[in-house]
């Protein structure tokens, strides 16, 4: 069984006075995502990438990965995802993933720009070109839908924190919350990695062929970056909001593609960096 928490010993010190008690941290483990395909009747395998994650939700993960990365662009590009059982010893037999592409869709791996292996903090860090993004053909999105309502918009950090259910144990995770226009919550994911817990959000509704989301709001608890949005880009979602600030490329990459960036949500407040003409009723100065 894979646990996202794990119990452990701490010596607590509170006004000078240390005492053993038990606290529960956020687990921490590799995930190896592998590719298979069909070339010439040969069947292939290819390592994408070892990512540290929060066990859990590894299928939405990887089929997440695929799709931000420009890997596949449809639910049905994916015809299996499994993990490699027998492959491993068996404390990591459930941390290597096989995702199988359908027939008649190859794989080149030599087209990828970067080796795909990242960590937990850092997330996507080799990929730095807006070009790279455009080479898959990707489109902006229509700059004036879904149409925002700043009302709505407060409520969403406090949706999110009260349903992070591993933060509230541990304070240890990102999280990445899907939203409708309205303000429902469509599903959240948490993870040691702010990217894999967009993933695994993307992921999920890719899975469920609730795609492309066109109509969603994503928040993210921490900061945006570069990858964040790519991964929004991919998935086609128009609107994106932190908790943190945004960097200076991904606020780049937002304008080109007509996403609307907002960070440092607060209750009554928040920063519009690019993308304000979803503001039906939003005073600018």
């Amino acid at each position: 069984m894979q646990r996202k928490t794990r119990r452990i010993s701490i010596i607590r010190y509170q006004k000078d006075s240390p005492r053993r008690r038990l606290d529960r941290v956020a687990v921490e483990e590799p995930l190896e995502i592998r590719l298979g395909w069909q070339q010439k009747e040969v069947d292939l395998e290819h390592t994408l990438t070892i990512t540290m994650r929060t066990p859990g939700n590894d299928f939405a993960l990887a089929a997440g990965f695929l799709l931000t990365e420009g890997v596949v662009k449809h639910p049905k590009d994916i015809r299996t995802i499994t993990h490699c059982l027998g492959r491993r010893k068996e404390e990591q037999r459930y941390n290597v993933v096989l995702a199988t592409l359908r027939p008649g869709l190859l794989f080149d791996p030599d087209s990828l720009q970067r080796n795909f292996t990242m960590t937990s903090s850092c997330g996507v860090c080799g990929r730095s070109s807006i070009e790279a993004i455009q080479a898959h053909d990707v489109p902006a999105l229509p700059p004036e839908t879904p149409e925002l309502e700043e009302a709505v918009l407060y409520q969403l950090p406090s949706k999110l924190l009260t349903t992070q259910d591993i933060f509230t144990q541990t304070g240890g995770l990102h999280a990445a919350g899907l939203f409708t226009a309205a303000g429902e919550l469509l599903a959240i994911h948490e993870d040691v990695g702010r990217h894999n817990a967009v993933d695994k959000l993307i992921g999920q509704q890719l899975l469920a062929q609730q795609f492309p989301l066109h109509e969603c709001l994503l928040l993210v608890s921490g900061r945006v970056s570069f990858d964040i949005v790519q991964k929004a880009i991919y998935a086609g979602i128009p609107v994106i909001l932190a908790i943190g600030a945004p960097s200076s490329l991904a606020i780049e990459l937002a304008e080109q593609f007509n996403i609307t960036l907002i960070g440092f949500m607060r209750e009554q407040r928040f920063n519009v960096y690019v993308g304000e003409r979803r503001f039906a009723s939003l005073p600018i100065p």
